[in-house]
């Protein structure tokens, strides 16, 4: 099978160029001028790429890598092929992606699948919904009455726009998404196959359940991004809300009324249930489930895999089932181990007839 290029090779960057673009430190007399095309794996690297290192770990890798140039720690300096260019810095992978970013631009939010820069011929615009300029609609996406939607925002392929929701400039509506009952910021990304502003669940207890209006928003503010698949219900008589810079990953399930704060992260499969608050900055593990009305205090943390039933103070970490603070969570963990490992006590001595 021929090998295929999803996204435009960078025409590259001197070594030069990378270092004003990191702030990372060279050793005297190192090529300035050569050039790097395209980043790769610290083991897959050739000549003309970029490689990082981080972690002891990979050591033995460095000292074979064809690569180029190499962004490291400074302890690694001392262990480097006679060819590769050392680019000293405390943190390595933040300024590899700064120049992984800068290859490819593209990469970082979703396209238009049919590479327009307009409205789309068989996309459906609603007469009444009030689109800015620079606007990208792909074909079959469907815009509804009132709508409005801010400059330079994109729309992908077969999205629903519901009547009424507000989208603000620079965002990307991806493939397939519906989007209902809802006000979002600029600078959004909603990535295909989310579905937002749906109804909650809720429904009287008892026997002949009755339904339960939900008749609140879904509110997303600025610089926020939704990962593919995951669903944001609208609150039931107040709004959902998605705070400012907070990133959620693929296939999470908000509930209504859920609050998340500032900044937070929501890794994939977390499922927050009904009037769930995350204060700024808390960060969920992967397949985290919150009870209704939990409380993650600002900067909280919950392990992976773990089902927190309790609020959790602010700045603490937690895990488990049900999930408690870090600590006693590790403890009690040990101490199970040791009960099941099949380790036996040393047996007591029989008790002595002599008198």
């Amino acid at each position: 099978m021929a090998k295929r290029r999803f996204f435009d090779r960078p025409s590259g960057l001197t070594v030069a160029e990378i270092v004003s673009l990191t702030g990372a430190e060279t050793v005297e007399g190192a090529r300035l001028s050569h050039l790097i095309t395209d980043v790769a794996p610290i083991d897959l690297a050739g000549p003309g790429d970029l490689t990082f290192i981080e972690s002891n770990k990979y050591a033995d890798a460095l000292a074979t890598t064809h690569a180029g140039a190499c962004l490291m720690p400074p302890h690694f300096a001392g262990r480097l092929p006679g060819t590769l260019i050392a680019l000293r810095t405390r943190e390595p992978y933040r300024a590899f992606v700064a120049v992984h970013s800068a290859f490819y631009p593209q990469s970082l939010r979703p396209a238009s699948l049919f590479e327009l820069s307009d409205i789309a011929p068989g996309a459906t615009v609603h007469s009444d919904a009030r689109l800015e300029s620079g606007i990208t609609v792909d074909p079959g996406a469907v815009i509804g009455p009132r709508a409005e939607i801010g400059a330079g925002s994109l729309i992908g392929a077969t999205a629903v726009i519901g009547p009424d929701v507000m989208i603000g400039r620079d965002c990307v509506i991806g493939a397939g998404c519906s989007i209902m009952h809802a006000l979002i910021g600029d600078r959004v990304v909603i990535h295909p196959g989310c579905r937002i502003g749906q109804d909650g669940f809720g429904y009287t207890e008892g026997v002949g359940r009755q339904k339960i209006p939900q008749t609140g928003r879904v509110i997303i503010q600025n610089d926020v991004e939704i990962g593919a698949g995951t669903a944001i219900d609208r609150g039931g008589i107040r709004d959902t809300m998605i705070g400012e810079a907070s990133k959620i990953d693929n296939l999470c399930q908000i509930g209504h009324n859920v609050v998340i704060g500032r900044h937070c992260v929501v890794v994939a499969q977390s499922g927050l249930s009904g009037s769930v608050t995350l204060e700024d900055y808390a960060m969920l593990g992967g397949a985290v489930g919150l009870a209704p009305h939990v409380t993650i205090g600002r900067g909280g943390k919950v392990a992976a895999r773990s089902g927190v039933m309790n609020d959790i103070p602010p700045g603490e970490t937690w895990g488990g089932y049900p999930a408690r603070p870090r600590m006693q969570w590790m403890r009690q963990q040990a101490t199970l181990n040791r009960l099941t490992s099949g380790d036996k006590a040393p047996a007591r001595p029989a008790p002595s007839n002599k008198s």
